[in-house]
């Protein structure tokens, strides 16, 4: 009898299909990623060229002011207070072990929040709930087909939803930036001296922080205030399909926003540090 013929042929010859597969997938990726900078600064532009030009009325700016700025506070104050106190304690561990010598704690501590931790800790906080309820919002208003009938009436909804978030969130983030820098900055002065014995009036010592701090301070929280609502607002407004999809538009606030808060902090960082090299 003659022996089967078995197929001999190497289970390898699939890989060019894999490799084909992942080249795929990542130029789809790219091209998305393209596609979705390209809409975020379309957003962005519009968001600016209808802010400056100060259509909206005041009430619509005030009422975000109270959503974004009174309803986060209590948050933010006790989120802050106890990264104070965390950051305060292990910095006056390592210095123990080191030099035993707090003198310079507080002043290097205020230098530090005034110039990024404030700001960068903050927005962090801000973007998981203004961030995510910007996006729910907008979000379940594109899906209830809210925004479908202002663009049937010429109105645009950027003007008339990210507008009077926009303005009220840059000058609310500012003012509670500067309100959670303090409530971390005291909190941590309370945790210097329960741990370490270190008298307040030598925790509170600001000869450290210069213009180029407050200044780079200062930006961020205006950087990062504009950030907010315009990615959570690009988000809520690519929206398609029912709940699941105000869902997910939520969770891709809260992630892009944090990356977005990230990426501007380095770049105003660098920056900073050109600018002010000292």
């Amino acid at each position: 009898m003659a022996a089967e013929q078995t197929d001999t042929t190497p289970a390898t010859e699939a890989a060019p299909d894999d490799e084909g597969g992942v080249l795929g997938t990542l130029g789809a990726a790219a091209i998305d990623l393209g596609i979705g900078a390209r809409d975020l600064y379309s957003v962005f532009v519009r968001t600016l060229y209808y802010s400056l030009r100060g259509k909206r009325e005041p009430r619509a700016m005030a009422l975000q002011m109270y959503e974004i700025g009174n309803k986060s506070l209590f948050f933010l104050t006790c989120t802050m207070g106890f990264i104070g106190m965390i950051l305060v304690y292990q910095s006056g561990l390592q210095a123990k072990r080191v030099v035993p010598d707090f003198t310079l704690l507080g002043a290097t501590y205020l230098e530090l929040l005034v110039r990024d931790l404030a700001a960068s800790l903050g927005a962090l906080m801000l973007a998981t709930r203004v961030g995510a309820g910007i996006a729910a919002e907008i979000g379940s208003m594109v899906v209830t087909e809210q925004v479908d009938a202002l663009r049937m009436c010429a109105a645009d909804p950027i003007d008339f939803l990210l507008v009077p978030r926009f303005k009220a969130s840059v000058v609310m983030t500012l003012m509670l930036i500067v309100w959670a820098g303090a409530v971390a900055f005291c909190s941590g002065a309370v945790t210097a001296y329960v741990a370490f014995d270190v008298p307040f009036a030598t925790f509170f010592n600001a000869k450290l922080v210069d213009v180029g701090d407050v200044s780079i301070g200062l930006t961020k929280c205006i950087a990062y205030g504009a950030a907010i609502p315009i990615v959570s607002g690009y988000c809520g407004l690519s929206t398609f399909g029912g709940s699941e999809g105000v869902g997910w538009a939520t969770t891709r606030a809260v992630v892009n926003t944090s990356l977005a808060i990230i990426i501007l902090n380095f770049f105003i960082s660098a920056a900073g540090f050109i600018i002010f090299p000292g």
